[in-house]
């Protein structure tokens, strides 16, 4: 059509009748058209071409990341090292590790702890951190989730989560105590909460999900918690001197640090922004902020997880896997290896799903000697995909160019 509108123009008079081109030779017209129109395709071709280079650097991992995590392919296989295993049943990890032993927290029962000689174990369950239920009035009391533990001047913190899945009514709580294993806890309750609560409609806990927290304390001694869950992704505020508040209530100095600005599912038709995002899910969450040689380092749990089902697993690519933006701040912002910022969705993978693994997340560092060691709960396909058929898996790091790889 286009090139038919072109020879009706040139075939008009400025009176609107035809002139002389019908009465030149075809034979000296059809060069002329022909070059045209082969130079119109070209112009076609450039755009597209520009176009498709111009695609968002994140739509390009995602589809190589939908390849590189098809579990049946060679390429998972060589990308990704297995995980070291530990035959204990976790989810979301912390550890900490004192003198010779470790201690491991996580999801159960008011917060499990286990111990063990080593990283691969055994491990033994010793108790919980708290003694009954959180003193938190929200969400699941009895099993807090994604707890993480710090110890500072002799003093263990761990930082836990209280919320009912697919919400955001939610809050971050804090117990102490002067040694790593049960018995000992006091639990101080509400740190920060969204959703509904005192504080919670002061920005940004008004667009946020006070879930899976994170505290890192500064050489310097300035403390963060870095927190959130799916709506508009990681956040992070300051913290008190004593670890146990915000260290403003009213003016959290808060740092939007990760996001996924693309929803990858449609919204719930009932989602109201408390259970539910209208805008559908963006999937990140599970922080923690590393350091190495100068950088801080923002691991985050990309995709979907938990609660899966065979028949209906996220199409390939769209699972848990481990992603990393470093900043020479604490506070941001983070990019990854293309200088993508993660708020703009921004990440790079480091751990995907690979053989029998699948799924991988709820990860964080520990430095053990002189290296630093990834571990995370995940999937193994050949026992089960239910939530409590998750194992703790490790991988040692080496960095090359600044950049965390993963190590058989």
């Amino acid at each position: 059509m286009i090139v038919r509108a072109g020879h009706l123009s040139r075939s008009m008079s400025p009176s609107g009748h035809r002139d002389g081109f019908r009465h030149q030779s075809f034979w000296k017209q059809f060069p002329r058209r022909w070059i045209k129109m082969l130079l119109f395709l070209a112009l076609v071709c450039f755009f597209s071409v520009g176009l498709g280079l111009g695609i968002n650097r994140r739509d390009q991992n995602f589809e190589h990341d939908q390849k590189s995590q098809d579990l049946g392919s060679d390429q998972a296989i060589s990308r990704f090292p297995p995980p070291r295993q530990t035959q204990q049943h976790t989810h979301d990890p912390t550890i900490v590790r004192v003198g010779d032993e470790y201690y491991l927290y996580h999801v159960g029962e008011h917060i499990l702890i286990d111990t063990a000689p080593s990283l691969a174990g055994p491990w033994k369950r010793v108790g919980s951190v708290l003694d009954a239920k959180s003193v938190i009035p929200k969400g699941d009391r009895a099993a807090p989730w994604a707890p993480t533990v710090i110890v500072v001047d002799d003093t263990y913190y761990c930082y836990y989560s209280v919320s009912k899945a697919g919400c955001r009514d939610s809050a971050v709580g804090v117990a102490t105590s002067n040694s790593p294993g049960p018995g000992n806890w006091y639990d101080h309750g509400i740190v920060i909460q969204t959703g509904t609560g005192n504080g919670s409609e002061i920005s940004p806990y008004t667009k946020s999900n006070a879930i899976d927290p994170s505290t890192l304390v500064t050489p310097d001694g300035h403390a963060y918690l870095t927190y959130g869950s799916y709506w508009n992704g990681i956040f992070q505020i300051p913290l008190s001197k004593d670890l146990l508040s915000p260290a403003s209530t009213t003016e959290p100095d808060d740092r939007q640090l990760a996001w996924e600005p693309e929803s990858l599912a449609p919204p719930n038709r009932m989602a109201n922004n408390i259970c539910g995002d209208p805008t559908g899910p963006h999937p990140i969450e599970g922080a923690f902020i590393s350091y190495n040689d100068g950088w801080y380092y923002l691991w985050f749990s990309h995709g979907f997880c938990c609660n899966l089902k065979q028949d209906n697993l996220p199409a390939a690519g769209q699972e848990y896997s481990i992603r990393v933006g470093r900043s020479q701040s604490p506070r941001g912002p983070f990019t990854d290896k293309n200088g993508t910022d993660l708020v703009k969705g921004g990440g790079e993978l480091v751990y995907g799903s690979n053989r029998e693994t699948y799924a991988p997340g709820g990860q964080a560092v520990i430095r053990d000697g002189d290296t630093d060691v990834l571990y995370y709960h995940y999937l193994n396909t050949t026992v089960g995909i239910a939530f409590q058929d998750a194992f703790l898996g490790f991988n040692p790091l080496k960095y090359v160019d600044g950049w965390p790889i993963a190590q058989a």
